[in-house]
């Protein structure tokens, strides 16, 4: 029987069987979950080794790592929870005597749990003091980027991280209101937020505050460039005929996890006009999804934010 989670600690895991396709899982493989979560994920793939298969679960979310242990009990001898940031997979893979995996999954961007937990701070739909961090003891908070950071720097992230139009109005309404009194909260974030966009923003389908919300948790956390760096790693990790496997949520991600994979399909970069190659470059990987897997109509419907999951596969060749 499957161990319950803890209560509070909803997830749904998006494009489940889309996933253990593509990782085209052997029982006796070693796989790693390099964004744990809610664990829904891990104890799919789990449950399809045997005794000599192994999987490895990577998350900086203490919750998350104290949830796995409950949810994954009935699959823990084929388990090894490791809390780390998932940049660093390749040194999470020597510490535990690996020298590499058959496939690895990625599940980007904030999780469930983590959105509905209202203390995290995450959500725009709840009240709760403006932290934001996915590893809690990092120093790092959205409170100390509202309310340190410059206009200027405020008005890039928004910008660049929540794609927010309205960025420079939204970075001097804040910068504004500091001045007044400290932001301690999202729902004081939300309410200048609102009052900083036109009446053409407001009445917009989604809410006001998720671009600048999505920007400020993307800097805490440092996402993008953790991304950027655990593509590289993960690719090299792999065993050959391992498969690489990456649902992302937003543009930012989709475009630097397409951007890693064309790179590691490339093979000579030299010019067309030359003789012979001379760079010795050969590819990497090659490419499973040339456009990605989406959800269907119905987990949409059921789950509304897999909406704008993407999944992207490779193969290390």
């Amino acid at each position: 029987m499957e161990s319950q989670q803890p209560k509070g600690f909803f997830h749904a895991s998006i494009l489940l069987e889309q996933c253990l396709t593509a990782l085209q899982i052997k029982p006796d493989g070693t796989y790693i979950d390099a964004t744990l979560g809610g664990a829904g994920h891990a104890l799919a793939i789990a449950r399809q080794l045997a005794a000599g298969g192994r999987l490895l679960c990577i998350d900086r979310d203490d919750d998350a790592l104290e949830n796995a242990k409950t949810r994954l009990a009935p699959v823990m001898e084929r388990v090894t929870l490791v809390k780390s940031d998932f940049r660093a997979l390749d040194s999470a893979l020597a510490a535990q005597g690996l020298d590499g995996a058959d496939g690895i999954l990625f599940d980007l961007g904030v999780s469930s749990p983590q959105l509905d937990q209202a203390a995290r701070g995450f959500s725009y739909m709840q009240d709760a003091p403006l932290d934001m961090r996915m590893d809690r003891t990092q120093a790092l908070t959205a409170a100390e980027i509202v309310n340190t950071w410059e206009k200027d720097a405020l008005r890039k992230v928004l910008f660049e991280y929540g794609e927010e139009r309205y960025a420079p109005l939204i970075a001097a309404a804040i910068v504004r209101q500091r001045e007044q009194s400290p932001i301690h909260t999202t729902g004081e974030l939300v309410q200048v937020i609102r009052r900083a966009m036109p009446a053409a923003g407001l009445r917009e389908k989604q809410h006001p505050a998720k671009r600048t919300f999505q920007a400020i948790r993307i800097a805490v956390n440092d996402e993008l460039g953790a991304v950027r760096e655990a593509m590289d790693k993960a690719i090299a990790a792999l065993h050959p005929g391992g498969r690489l496997a990456v649902i992302t949520f937003h543009s930012l991600e989709d475009r630097i996890v397409k951007e890693a994979f064309r790179q590691a399909a490339q093979g000579c970069t030299c010019p067309r006009d030359f003789p012979v190659c001379v760079c010795g470059k050969k590819p990497q990987v090659k490419i499973v999804t040339r456009k990605p897997i989406m959800p269907g109509a119905g987990e949409i419907q059921d789950n509304a934010r897999a909406r704008s999951a993407k999944l992207r596969v490779c193969e290390k060749l």
